[in-house]
């Protein structure tokens, strides 16, 4: 640890080396100037950890160089202590008005001299403690700042990839894990669903009625994928496409995709008691099924969309449309990995375009 440094400031060469010997020889490293200007040089060039300096100098005196550093925010702490004459009361006064930290009275008392520099040292490095806690603490919140605005900025940017992906895939964008969504076989749970009874709804009342319902029927619908995990392929007017299970896993995609279809149905029964009051008959069916998917992302630069292309969608699509208002019609297989979930009762094997062999499915008991 380096020694303090203390800046003696008097023009009488025998009180300079009077005051060097004592703090010298108590381990403080000392330097000296004669008169007020050679001192306020010396201070500029590298301030000291405390100043003594003597009253009565030619040129600048004692209390214009005390003056001098507490005008200058840079010295305005600077442990002083004024040297004065034998009981110069008038000095002492003047010295508190001009800043002076404490006083030493001629003939020089070395215990007294040290202890008072003891002790304004000690207030010195507690000050300079605290400043140096003050500058890391500004640091810190800079950094702290800087951290909530960039943790803003990843919530902006995740609500509004939210609007246009599932959860999950807004989460992988913002996370660079691209490669997840880079083309890739998967097995996937299938869920379509659309409304019975919407092509003679929108042309018999306005498009501002049609879209208003479709407004709230993807809201009440999109709140519920969203509660069970699922990712929206897309929406095609009434239709919407949902898969469970990519681009991240989730466990018996099979179970959580009816649970969601059981919600849907309760949910979408009060809408229609609410549009039936307004002379809307509309019904939704469901179509489920489970099997392997090419996934990945699907358009051009500057419009992604991550989607599904497989036989399963397609399975999904076709069993929707066999579904009658308020049925949900699962494929066998989907059925059997989703286990005890819901009461089921057999459909029969079901021709269905673009599948050569009859499909067994299962309709979800009411």
């Amino acid at each position: 640890m380096k020694p303090a440094r203390i800046l003696v400031v008097d023009d009488t060469p025998s009180n300079v080396k009077l005051l060097v010997d004592m703090l010298g020889a108590a381990g403080y490293a000392v330097e000296s100037a004669a008169d007020g200007e050679q001192a306020l040089r010396a201070i500029e060039a590298e301030a000291p950890d405390l100043v003594l300096l003597d009253v009565m100098m030619p040129g600048l005196d004692g209390f214009q160089v005390c003056q001098a550093l507490r005008a200058d925010a840079r010295t305005a702490l600077l442990p002083v202590v004024l040297v004065t004459a034998l009981d110069a009361r008038e000095d002492r006064v003047r010295g508190l008005d001009v800043g002076a930290d404490d006083f030493l009275t001629k003939p020089i008392n070395r215990p007294e001299l040290l202890a008072r520099v003891r002790s304004l040292l000690r207030i010195k490095t507690l000050h300079d403690q605290v400043e140096v806690q003050k500058r890391e603490l500004a640091d810190w919140n800079l950094r702290l700042e800087q951290r909530v605005k960039e943790g803003v900025e990843e919530l902006q940017k995740l609500s509004y990839l939210k609007r246009f992906f599932s959860p999950a895939v807004a989460d992988l964008i913002l996370s660079g894990q691209l490669d997840a969504m880079r083309s890739h076989r998967s097995e996937i749970v299938v869920v379509f669903l659309d409304l019975r009874g919407f092509t003679a709804f929108s042309e018999s009342v306005d498009p501002e009625d049609v879209h208003t319902v479709l407004r709230e029927y993807h809201r009440q619908m999109g709140a519920l994928i969203m509660k069970h995990q699922g990712s929206v392929e897309h929406f095609a007017g009434d239709g919407i496409m949902i898969f469970f299970n990519d681009p991240v896993p989730v466990d018996n995609p099979a179970a959580r995709a009816i649970r969601m279809a059981l919600e849907m149905h309760a949910v979408f029964a009060e809408l229609a008691q609410e549009w039936a009051s307004m002379g809307y008959e509309l019904g939704m069916g469901v179509g489920i099924a489970q099997g392997y998917a090419t996934m990945g992302l699907i358009g051009f630069e500057g419009r992604l969309d991550y989607g599904a292309v497989g036989a399963v969608c397609n399975l999904a699509a076709r069993l929707c449309s066999e579904a009658a208002a308020g049925e949900t019609l699962v494929q066998q297989r989907a059925a059997a990995r989703a286990g005890e979930v819901a009461p089921f009762e057999k459909a029969g094997a079901l021709e269905l375009k673009g599948f050569p062999r009859p499909v067994q499915v299962l309709r979800i008991a009411r």
